[in-house]
């Protein structure tokens, strides 16, 4: 899964992803030999907060933390597995072994050990640890073996995964010396990656130096590699605009570009890779006592959007609807679920759902149950620009025209992150989730709510529950009649409402790169002159 996200990769949180499937582009103004012992130097929307592969399902996050740490199986940028610190995997829906690679070491120069893996999987699978990735990764409860002399991993889980191998194989691993201190992640780094955190200014830049002596990148990728940089440089750059004047300077090398500023840029630069993400959805909390927690009321609320408009608004005009909850290329299974399945735009049919829900307007158009209000609070990521925050605007003129009072909060991703953490109070959020697998949703939109699980929104559906659970005992695509029919439970009662898909390109000026697993890859970067 990636990155909540907002921007989930926001799945403990979310992937407030960014995930992705990688897409081509031009060379041009990239053409010409690669240079020995640059720096690349990528804009960042917002500061990725904690660096704790196991504690964080940020997007920005997750994009650092690939240079700092590998995993037992890598993602191309076609989308297939391929091996990493694994040399070679296989699985079932319950168990997972994973021989591993001869040679690897650690930042700090110790050797990476079967037991440093399987104490890793322990971790992520334990739910009392409180990992942010727990249940996402690797399913509660499962356990792993270690053979230190065979270099072998062995995992058993307590409950069906379908992707078990692939999940597990996900997680990223952290050396003995982040287990033992795992302070030291939350702003450095102990991995096995190609890179180390060797800089961080909160809010300002985050510096990593290439490791010389790589070896064991995805697919057998070496630090060796011409035009790999010395240095990588995340730089946070909160203005779009900003971002592409100095993408346009060459002062950075690479840059998401969204929104108006994606014109100009296009028209002067021709590299650039794409991804398909999940931009534009709407979640609504159901705790207990919420107007939301009724599903009738959701839907309602649902009906009273214009979602057509929504997309257009949140995607500058460059967007496709969403077709389901896993990005578009990534994944076994293809089915659309989101057409015909949510409600459509009806506001007069809204209003009677409303109406027949005991939510009845006043003589100032605001409606009220047992004398209390319709008045709900809503967030939006600000770290997606002008264009997010005009669908947030557009949401709460359309609600408030169905009687709604509508509160707008605009929040940074790691005030997001906050949020869904069950710090903070909301109703209704636009929260991109982004998953490459339907079971990294499970924990999303199932289960334990924070601070003891990933279900943010506490959504409780017993329809999706059971697909889950006959999807999860057939390995890979063999489930994805079940998996459609899952995703389908949640859209019919507007648990999560998909309306908006981005094609996202990433430009590139003076460097090439490719996308695998919802980021740029590190190993894939060549700085060119």
């Amino acid at each position: 899964m990636r990155y909540a996200a907002t921007t989930l990769a926001t799945a403990g949180a979310l992937a407030l992803a960014l995930t992705a499937c990688s897409g081509g582009g031009g060379t041009a103004g990239t053409s010409g030999k690669p240079v020995e012992g640059g720096t690349f130097t990528l804009a960042i929307a917002a500061d990725p907060g904690t660096l704790d592969p196991h504690a964080t399902t940020l997007s920005v996050a997750h994009q650092a933390d690939l240079f700092m740490y590998d995993s037992l199986v890598a993602v191309d940028p076609s989308g297939k597995e391929v091996s990493e610190l694994a040399d070679s995997w296989k699985s079932t829906p319950t168990t997972a072994s994973y021989t591993l690679r001869k040679g690897i070491t650690c930042s700090d120069g110790t050797p990476l050990t079967a037991k440093d893996v399987a104490d890793n999987i322990d971790y992520a699978g334990d739910p009392k640890k409180g990992s942010g990735v727990a249940g996402l990764y690797v399913p509660a409860g499962a356990k792993a073996k270690a053979d230190d002399a065979a270099g072998t991993v062995t995992v058993t889980s307590p409950s069906p995964d379908a992707f078990l191998g692939r999940n597990v194989g996900s997680l990223p691993i952290v050396c003995r010396k982040g287990l033992k201190d795992r302070s030291i992640l939350k702003r450095g780094g102990s991995g096995t990656g190609p890179f180390t955190l060797t800089e961080a200014v909160a809010d300002d830049h985050y510096t990593f130096t290439r490791r010389k002596d790589y070896g064991w990148g995805p697919g057998g990728a070496k630090a060796t590699a011409a035009g790999l940089p010395d240095s990588v440089v995340l730089k946070v750059v909160s203005n779009e605009a900003t971002a592409a004047n100095l993408l346009l300077a060459k002062q950075i090398n690479a840059a998401l570009i969204t929104g108006q500023d994606k014109t100009r840029v296009a028209a002067r630069l021709t590299f650039k890779r794409a991804m398909h993400a999940p931009l534009g959805e709407l979640w609504f909390n159901q705790r207990h006592g919420a107007p939301t927690a009724a599903p009738e009321v959701r839907r309602a609320l649902t009906q009273a959007l214009d979602l057509a408009q929504l997309r257009t608004v949140v995607t500058n005009g460059g967007g496709e609807p969403l077709t389901g909850l896993v990005a578009k290329g990534q994944g076994p299974c293809t089915a659309d679920t989101v057409t015909g399945t949510l409600p459509g735009h009806d506001r007069a049919a809204a209003g009677a759902a409303l109406d027949a829900a005991g939510w009845t307007k006043g003589s100032d158009g605001i409606r009220r149950k047992g004398g209390k209000k319709l008045s709900l609070t809503f967030y939006y990521p600000t770290s997606r620009g002008a264009p997010m925050q005009n669908a947030a605007e557009l949401l709460r003129s359309q609600w408030q025209k169905a009687g709604v009072k509508v509160t707008l909060r605009g929040a940074a991703d790691s005030q997001f992150e906050q949020v869904i953490s069950g710090q903070g109070s909301w109703d209704a959020m636009f929260l991109p989730l982004t998953v490459t697998l339907p079971t990294q949703a499970v924990p999303f939109v199932s289960g334990a709510t924070p601070p003891n699980g990933n279900n943010f929104g506490s959504i409780h559906n017993a329809a999706y529950d059971a697909h889950v659970k006959k999807a999860s005992v057939l390995t890979g695509a063999k489930g994805c009649d079940e998996w459609a029919a899952a995703e389908k439970a949640l859209f019919r009662r507007a648990d999560v409402v998909p309306f908006a898909d981005l094609v996202t390109p990433v430009f590139g000026n003076g460097a090439t790169f490719d996308i695998a697993d919802a980021a740029i890859a590190p190993t894939s970067i060549r700085v060119v002159g």
